[in-house]
């Protein structure tokens, strides 16, 4: 009877962590250019998460709703939690394909279609256009939405539960935004500077 009232919950979570895994190891290349290897050089706190942390606690909503009653969620919550999924999935690819693309070759337009938009010091250049232009860790809006919308396809929004997934990614992107900055700072000098005037947002547009 557990088994059978989890298990569509479990279905929609496993089949979108499916679908995470799956998209992680086809855009693999891209991850070369993220935070975890030029700033932790693959240090202890990925290789950690990856063996002890990450396959245990991206899956903690489940444990919170797995043997309750099945919530019988309505259809247009399990339609914004897709929703909510895909664009954060969108924001997150898309901005790091883009980022990607432009360290690459910066003149070379994302998707053969968008002209890329940087500043420029001499020595340093800096993307500031497209998904880059929304706020400085659009990508990590979009890591926080697809929690949030794992989430919601649990049919459970009111436990607390379930959203420590999602409480968890707000924190630590928030700290290692902070980080970030620091160290963008100390790289890029004033070019940082007119960068962030450009796109005043750290996170979500017009809030943070």
């Amino acid at each position: 009877m557990r088994f059978r009232r989890g298990k569509s919950r479990a279905t929609r979570w496993t089949s979108s962590a499916r679908r995470c895994a799956t998209d992680y190891l086809v855009f693999e290349h891209i991850h070369l250019y993220t935070y975890d290897l030029f700033a932790e050089r693959v240090g202890i706190k990925l290789v950690w998460g990856c063996l002890a942390w990450y396959a245990y606690f991206y899956c903690v909503g489940l444990w919170f709703v797995a043997d309750l009653p099945n919530p019988g969620a309505p259809a247009w919550l399990l339609v914004l939690s897709a929703g909510i999924f895909v664009a954060g999935w969108v924001l997150s690819r898309g901005a790091n394909m883009q980022k990607h693309a432009f360290k690459r070759d910066p003149g070379r337009p994302f998707l053969g279609r968008f002209l890329p938009t940087a500043i420029s010091d001499g020595e340093h250049t800096l993307l500031c256009g497209g998904f880059w232009g929304v706020s400085r860790h659009v990508n990590y809006l979009g890591e926080i939405l697809m929690a949030g919308g794992l989430t919601l396809s649990l049919g459970r929004p009111s436990e607390f539960g379930p959203w420590l997934y999602p409480i968890y990614y707000v924190v630590i992107l928030s700290l290692r935004e902070r980080d970030d900055d620091r160290r963008c700072a100390a790289k890029y000098g004033a070019l940082w500077l007119r960068y962030r005037e450009r796109v005043p947002w750290q996170i979500v547009p017009r809030v943070y």
